[in-house]
């Protein structure tokens, strides 16, 4: 055996001890968080005893997961354990139709509803990125997609053409922006940013020019809602996923199927490949310029469907800039979600829920004036996912050529 070998297992095992330490911290957290939960509906367990049992099981593993090495989240679970316990004995001071009218399912409802134009935002870009092309645009797309999608449902009276003319706006500022980043390899900063301005102008002015100050009409037909037979008659789970709006099953859907063609499909390789190491990939024969356009034109038809969403899904009406950030919010959970769906999709989960609890807080007596401040609370959102993101999550690896303009030899 050579003295290399002792070396090579001291580190798997090292690092089999960390994964395993990591596993553990993460159940402290979810622990932890579920301690609070009990406190609240649909539980509203009205003794201390439970929530804080459940709490110190979760700082007990929080423990143990920072003497295994796994510091970050096992110091994370510690510390929430201790939050939680502190929020269970608040909830418990409080009357539950008072806790019900706040984190009753409508604030569950919410969270998917909230995080359903982020979750298409933040998939496009990480299609985008993932073969290279950085993808700031999806803002602008999200707001053309908005625009040009409700106008087609007002001319026409079918959300299906809208549908399409949503996709079909965010995928020709896609394709804009993928001119001047892969073929004149423009920076894809700017060039996102460009992109931007052009989608604010244009659906700015086509608004007024079209609709001037009495706004967009009142839609003769929006996209609609699905009821699933059998879930919808399941307690607690029926009021909140029983029936919902289509898009929101598309985003759901949109995940899992990004996942399995990005990590268990050839094409979904070739992807990662071009994003990874563009000049191995065109070695071997693929098309780094073609899958990065495709990809790009993707990512802008996937934003577009967001700001449907917004427009003539959730809501029956447009306004200038309506967007107000969403695209960008959508790249940071890509981000924070280290370029994968499901992670970025629960990223996006985070952020609906702070803000559908935000605004549910401002009109309650939960909290006292000064902290139930509109303009306070409309940060909360914001504050937690940073917080929880910055602090569980850490540091984030993107793609190796991601924002590297190709030239093929």
């Amino acid at each position: 055996m050579s003295v290399a070998e002792p070396v090579r297992e001291d580190w798997s095992a090292r690092m089999r001890r960390l994964g395993h330490a990591h596993s553990i911290g993460v159940l402290g957290i979810v622990l932890s968080v579920f301690a609070f939960w009990l406190a609240l509906p649909p539980w509203t367990v009205r003794t201390l005893g439970v929530p804080i049992a459940f709490a110190i099981l979760g700082a007990v593993a929080g423990v143990w997961a920072v003497s295994r090495g796994e510091k970050r989240v096992g110091w994370w679970a510690l510390g929430l354990a201790i939050v939680c316990i502190a929020g269970a004995v608040w909830a418990v001071g409080h009357k539950v139709d008072a806790l019900d009218a706040v984190f009753g399912t409508s604030l569950l409802a919410a969270t998917l509803r909230a995080a359903t134009p982020l979750t298409f935002a933040a998939i496009g870009g990480i299609f985008s990125e993932r073969s290279g092309v950085v993808n700031i645009g999806l803002e602008g797309m999200m707001l053309s997609g908005a625009f040009f999608g409700i106008a087609v449902v007002g001319w026409t009276g079918q959300w299906e053409l809208g549908v399409f003319a949503a996709m079909a706006a965010g995928g020709v500022l896609a394709l804009i922006h993928a001119f001047f980043s892969i073929h004149l390899r423009a920076d894809q900063i700017v060039s996102g940013t460009a992109v931007n301005f052009l989608a604010l102008g244009v659906t700015g002015y086509l608004f007024r020019s079209i609709y001037g100050s009495q706004g967009t009409p009142e839609l003769e037909e929006r996209i609609p809602d699905v009821t699933v037979p059998l879930l919808d008659r399941i307690p607690y789970v029926g009021d909140v996923i029983g029936t919902m709006n289509l898009m929101i099953w598309m985003a759901i859907l949109l995940v899992i199927v990004a996942a399995i063609f990005l990590f268990k499909t050839p094409l979904g390789l070739r992807l990662r490949a071009v994003g990874e190491h563009p000049r191995a990939a065109d070695t071997v024969g693929i098309s780094v310029f073609g899958m990065r356009y495709g990809a790009v034109v993707f990512s802008g038809m996937l934003a577009a469907l967001g700001g449907a969403y917004l427009s003539f899904g959730f809501g029956s009406s447009f306004n200038e800039n309506m967007t107000i950030g969403k695209g960008f919010i959508g790249l940071a959970a890509m981000i924070a979600g280290n370029w994968r769906p499901l992670p970025a999709f629960t990223v996006c989960l985070l952020f609906g829920f702070s803000d559908g609890l935000g605004r549910r807080l401002q009109g309650s007596d939960l909290l006292p004036n000064v902290i139930s401040s509109p303009n306070l609370l409309s940060t909360l959102p914001y504050v937690i996912t940073l917080i929880a993101l910055v602090g569980i999550i850490g540091r984030s690896r993107p793609p190796a050529s991601v924002g590297r303009p190709y030239a093929k030899q």
